[in-house]
């Protein structure tokens, strides 16, 4: 007789630390997804819902089952572009770990009229935003918060978003469906490594992946340019699919990192979550997946090309935005930097007056960090002893 598993953390009345506060009508992520795959989640936990999610629940069906709907449509509609469309330029991937300073490169890199990026609307209702962008990102312009639950940054639909989510509610494999069921999902990191997955689970990432691109491209036809930490494990299959990909990788001091990480997680563990979750397994998982992170990465970077890959460091860019993106721009041989410059150093100036969250690590944690990643920290040459500045956002 198999074990019965283990009873669900009660629910609280308060969100712990009190930077949880995200409006109860807020879209999350799941309910961007078509019904079958909704439930496939749902299946995959035995419909293990908190009684304090059920209400989220019900909402998260009524909108997977309009998706379903609306993706036939859109598919019925754009068949024609969508077979005929062409990724002309293969992709720019930023990458790095969660908390490295990914969004605040990935907005800069915005400010450049010649990229483009997927929105947060496009990423939440990747099925058929083709149909329905123009229309539902202004109905429901109310629904999303001016700030993410995590940090000081904007939110909106028409902010660039992270690729991954498209994919997972697109039905791919993704380490972003343990959000869902944060007490019952496993505690490595599902589908960070993609030659971890088997061939069928893998080919249907990868067309996954296609398709989503073809769909950005009827929109868009400019290079994109995507965002995703995930991707920071992939480069040598990424690169398999696009010969051409470039990869711009920011790295931040790992003290600063893991606490930051920790936030994360803890924040959208308890937004995006059908499950209240006590959080005793989230040290472990956060460790974990920085180490899988970074041995995938070390191992793909030794068959990259010199020109396919450039890195810096968090702290260099925010102190010269302008000079570090001019040296990224002549590595990766991405364009005339000129055109961009005025807009980098107007957003520069910006920058100045951005407020951090600031930690401060315990020693038992600090010295588990400094342990677990030392390989990180020899290899960018961060100093276990020096000050941290305050963490990314």
């Amino acid at each position: 007789m198999s074990a019965s598993p283990a009873p669900l953390p009660k629910s609280q009345s308060t969100p712990p630390d009190r930077y949880h506060a995200y409006p109860w009508w807020s879209p999350r992520f799941w309910h961007g997804m078509p019904l079958p795959i909704w439930v496939g989640l749902l299946n995959e936990h035995r419909w293990r819902v908190s009684p304090s999610r059920l209400g989220l629940l019900s909402t998260i069906t009524t909108a997977t089952a309009f998706n379903t709907l609306n993706g036939w449509l859109s598919d019925a509609r754009f068949r024609r572009q969508l077979q005929a469309a062409e990724i002309r330029d293969d992709p720019l991937f930023i990458i790095g770990h969660w908390r490295s300073g990914t969004t605040l490169l990935h907005e800069l890199m915005m400010l450049d009229e010649r990229f483009f990026c997927p929105s947060t609307y496009q990423c939440f209702a990747a099925g058929h935003f083709l149909l329905t962008e123009s229309l539902l990102t202004w109905a429901l312009a109310w629904m999303m918060p001016a700030k993410r639950p995590m940090d000081n940054v904007a939110a909106g639909w028409d902010r660039p978003q992270e690729d991954e989510f498209a994919l997972m509610n697109l039905g791919a494999a993704s380490p972003y469906r343990r959000m869902a069921f944060p007490h019952t999902a496993s505690n490595e990191p599902t589908a960070l490594d993609l030659e971890t997955l088997d061939a069928s689970t893998l080919k249907h990432w990868q067309s996954t992946f296609r398709r989503f691109l073809r769909m950005l491209a009827v929109r868009d036809s400019r290079r994109t340019v995507l965002k995703s930490p995930p991707h920071t494990a992939r480069m040598r299959m990424l690169r398999s699919m696009f010969p051409n990909a470039r990869f711009l990788h920011i790295v931040r001091d790992p003290l600063v990192v893991f606490p930051s990480t920790m936030r994360l997680w803890k924040s959208l563990d308890f937004v995006q979550g059908m499950q209240v979750d006590d959080g005793e397994r989230l040290e472990q998982y956060v460790l974990e997946t920085f180490d899988v992170m970074y041995a995938a990465f070390e191992r793909d970077r030794a068959d990259l090309p010199a020109d396919c890959l450039h890195e810096l460091k968090y702290e260099d860019l925010v102190a010269d935005p302008v000079g570090k993106l001019a040296e990224a721009y002549q590595a990766l041989d991405l364009g005339g930097f000129e055109s961009v410059r005025p807009a980098l150093e107007d957003q520069a100036k910006e920058m100045q007056q951005y407020r951090r969250n600031r930690y401060k690590l315990d020693e038992r944690t600090r010295s588990l960090v400094l342990e677990r990643w030392k390989p990180f920290f020899d290899r960018y040459g961060y100093q276990p002893d020096a000050t941290s500045e305050p963490a990314a956002d």
